[in-house]
């Protein structure tokens, strides 16, 4: 397999765009995707990672480190943690934190609703009335995720003891069963998006990430699609909130995740944009404008309302009378154990009942590779708490020893390889509502798990563990004891379509409503995602939300006069970047300048201070090849970050374009002299641009005595204009606090390295190049001279 880099270095990121899209899920990827084909210059922000085949987790404690929980009021865990728990007294949710969003660790399935679903009146009239515009773009989403049912007795794939059980269970229920179509490639081949895809293993670990190439996330189609068609993707990018600028541009505000500019109480950089489009998922979408609103901006007081879970329940069959085969790969090559299959291959549809919201689906599933070394243990624990069965006294007693036999013998034998997983989707009231609370973003929904509908899930999954003689263990949260709290994985709603501002967010387009009545709109604001969905769909939803926005999409086409070229184009894979160790590190200088001195700097740092014209920056330097800062002449890093300046803007500045040298020497000094330089951009949120550079002197005049004062002292000049060529503004002097140069060791890090001792190395020789530079200056000439 040979996959590249789809994103570029966050310090690239310019100061405007046409378009900034937000996520990198269903519906900003097709944002992003479609945007780009229109002609738009687009860049898309990620908050999390990159992965590419063969990085994801295997083990549990590579899961435990892409392990992230959010309650309402703390984090634990990494900000870019692949697995984002967010855990809440009525409902938990589970998402994706990375390049590709929840497709990176969702099970793919592609299930279109009901046609009762799409026809309820939850949804926009003017959505309703054109269901043809829903179902041309529900077409394009399919041939771009290309679902396809599990091939059964073709192209080499046997028959599945997990879906060989969902047979016997639908049986037992007198319901019908069918393999459902799934975002799986089952054969090796170039898909619509020009990029290479491979068949599938049947390792079972959809949901903690495909390291085969074989599921079709949106990484594999709808980015790198995007990608070739000139859109910018950028990770590592945390959005707080958008506002408007006095001249009328869109203002994406964010931090960089692994800066750790909060250590400095930096302020938030920003990218302006004629668009904006927002698609970080359900929550995501929903919380930056939560926190839009808390900064100033005019939405729709139904913001956070109409949350559903879209009916997700879980349920097992523990230790049933089949063979399952339940726990995926993990450290398992294909062949070294029996195939588990795509995490959902099948469905017992129940849908189609007189009465729309007594439908439900139930799937099958299994549990991921990497928790197969707790999976045994776990199991048994909840089974003998929770676990229902039917059995006479002596068939519980022989089978709980053979139980407990078996979970000794590990999870791929024993009770543990005959656990059926269930995942039911139905129609919960949607009625739960999102709020910033300490500027956390919480769930509250009383009572959501005591619907009746959930008995009647409960109901059915009994039957269907009955089937096939299990022991029935509902989810152990929704029990007497936990008061019936639930968890999905299907987050749906925060910023509901309708047809006036007093019933949702965003308008049929997805444009989000300027006020709290009426039909006006922000202009230029949309939200593509599944946040805006009205209702429970009753099935998966990454279809609908994917057909959504490319409806969306097409609709902002005919709105601007722009047109979508949606032919196939093969995927230029060429100058995708290939990934190197580098090194990083974030520093905060501070000090004076004046526009009225334009020739020396100490005058001008001394007028500055007398004015209170101050400055002060925060920059992260930013090497994606350690060799780049190290081994070649310019010394070079990149610069991203903000800068305050008040005589400037009374708002930061962001800056784009920085480039640092580190120790570059000085040719035209009479003594041995290296220079630390930085140039940048500065941007105001108004669109206006100043040139900044500035240096520090490194020069062995007064000795050892002097090396903190030259590294730690920085001469500046200000230009008027965006180059080094604009006029003069002004000049001064920065310097660094002992106490801000204390908090910078601490952010000094290793990229693109997973080991301990690889970060070391790389440290290590970074860190050798710059103390041997300072032992140049300083030190050797006078050893040579002792010597």
């Amino acid at each position: 397999m040979d996959f590249k880099r789809l994103s570029s270095p966050v310090a690239d990121i310019k100061s405007h765009y046409d378009v900034v899209v937000i996520g990198s899920g269903y519906g900003a990827s097709i944002a992003a995707s479609r945007m780009s084909r229109a002609g738009k210059k687009v860049a898309m922000l990620e908050q999390g990672k990159e992965f590419i085949p063969g990085e994801y987790p295997r083990t549990l404690a590579e899961a435990d480190r892409e392990m992230q929980v959010n309650t309402p009021k703390e984090h634990i865990g990494s900000n870019t943690g692949l697995y984002d728990f967010h855990v809440n007294e009525d409902i938990s949710v589970f998402k994706g934190c990375g390049l590709g969003g929840t497709s990176l660790v969702n099970a793919n399935v592609a299930l279109p609703p009901e046609e009762r679903v799409m026809e309820s009146d939850r949804w926009p009239a003017a959505f309703r009335a054109d269901m043809p515009l829903f179902k041309r773009n529900l077409d394009r989403a399919w041939n771009m995720l290309q679902p396809n049912p599990f091939p059964e007795g073709q192209n080499g794939y046997g028959k599945l003891p997990k879906s060989e059980a969902m047979k016997k269970s639908a049986a037992g229920m007198g319901a019908p069963f069918r393999y459902t179509d799934i975002n799986v490639h089952f054969e090796d081949k170039v898909n619509s998006a020009g990029v290479q895809q491979y068949k599938c293993s049947c390792c079972g670990d959809c949901m903690t990430g495909c390291n085969y190439g074989a599921k079709n996330t949106t990484i594999m189609n709808y980015i790198p699609d995007a990608r070739n068609h000139g859109a910018e993707i950028f990770t590592m990018v945390a959005v707080s909130h958008v506002s408007k600028s006095d001249n009328g541009m869109w203002v994406v505000h964010y931090k960089i995740q692994n800066a750790e500019s909060e250590k400095f109480n930096a302020p938030d950089l920003f990218v302006t944009a004629d668009m904006v489009m927002l698609g970080a998922g359900s929550l995501g979408s929903t919380e930056i404008l939560l926190r839009s609103k808390a900064n100033g901006l005019n939405v729709s007081d139904m913001t956070g309302a109409g949350f559903t879970g879209n009916g997700d329940v879980l349920g097992f069959s523990y230790n049933s009378d089949v063979e399952i085969n339940t726990v995926g790969f993990g450290t398992h090559k294909p062949g070294e154990i029996a195939p588990v299959g795509p995490c959902i291959t099948s469905v017992i549809d129940l849908r189609n009942q007189p009465v729309l919201e007594d439908g439900m689906v139930i799937e099958d599933g299994n549990v991921p590779g990497p928790m197969a070394s707790i999976a045994s243990g776990t199991f048994l624990g909840i089974a003998d708490t929770f676990g229902e069965g039917n059995k006479s006294f002596i068939e519980t007693t022989k089978e709980k020893t053979l139980e407990l036999l078996g979970s000794l013998d590990g999870a791929y034998h024993g009770p543990m390889n005959k656990t059926q997983a269930f995942l039911v989707m139905t129609h919960d009231n949607g009625n739960g509502r999102m709020l910033l609370e300490n500027d956390r973003l919480k769930i509250e929904w009383p009572g959501v798990g005591k619907e009746p509908i959930f008995e009647k899930v409960d109901a059915n999954l009994k039957k269907a563990t009955a089937a096939i003689g299990g022991t029935y263990v509902p989810n152990p949260a929704w029990t007497k004891l936990m008061n019936y709290s639930l968890a999905t994985v299907h987050p749906l709603g925060g910023c509901m379509m309708a047809d006036y501002a007093t019933g949702g967010v965003v308008n049929h387009k997805g444009e989000v409503f300027s006020g709290a009545s009426g039909t006006d709109v922000h202009k230029g604001l949309y939200v593509c995602d599944g946040a805006v969905i009205p209702l429970p769909l009753g099935v998966n939803p990454l279809i609908t939300i994917s057909a959504v926005a490319e409806r969306t999409c097409e609709l902002i086409a005919q709105d601007q006069g722009l047109t979508i070229n949606y032919d196939y184009t093969a995927f230029n894979q060429g100058d995708a970047s290939t990934i190197k160790p580098g090194v990083q590190f974030t520093e905060t200088m501070k000090g004076f300048w004046s526009a009225s001195e334009k020739d020396d700097f100490q005058k001008g740092a001394d007028a500055g201070k007398a004015s209170g014209s101050s400055l002060e920056f925060t920059l992260t330097m930013i090497s994606d090849n350690v060799d780049e800062i190290v081994k070649t002449t310019g010394h070079t890093a990149a610069l991203a970050g903000v800068v305050e300046a008040p005589a400037l803007s009374s708002k930061p500045l962001t800056i784009s374009d920085g480039v640092f040298n580190l120790f570059v020497d000085d040719t035209t000094a009479a003594a041995p002299t290296k220079l630390m330089k930085y140039s940048m951009v500065m941007n105001t949120e108004e669109g206006k641009q100043y040139f900044f550079y500035g240096y520090k002197v490194v020069c062995d005049t007064d000795g050892l005595d002097k090396l903190w004062k030259d590294t730690s002292t920085l001469f500046i000049t200000i230009h008027d204009g965006p180059d080094e060529q604009s006029p003069v503004l002004g000049k001064g002097i920065l310097v660094i606090e002992m106490k801000d140069f204390m908090t910078q060791m601490t952010t000094m890090k290793a990229l693109n390295v997973s080991s301990t001792v690889r970060q070391l190395e790389v440290m290590t020789e970074f860190g050798k190049y710059f103390s041997g530079a300072l032992f140049e200056i300083y030190i050797k000439d006078k050893l040579s001279a002792k010597i």
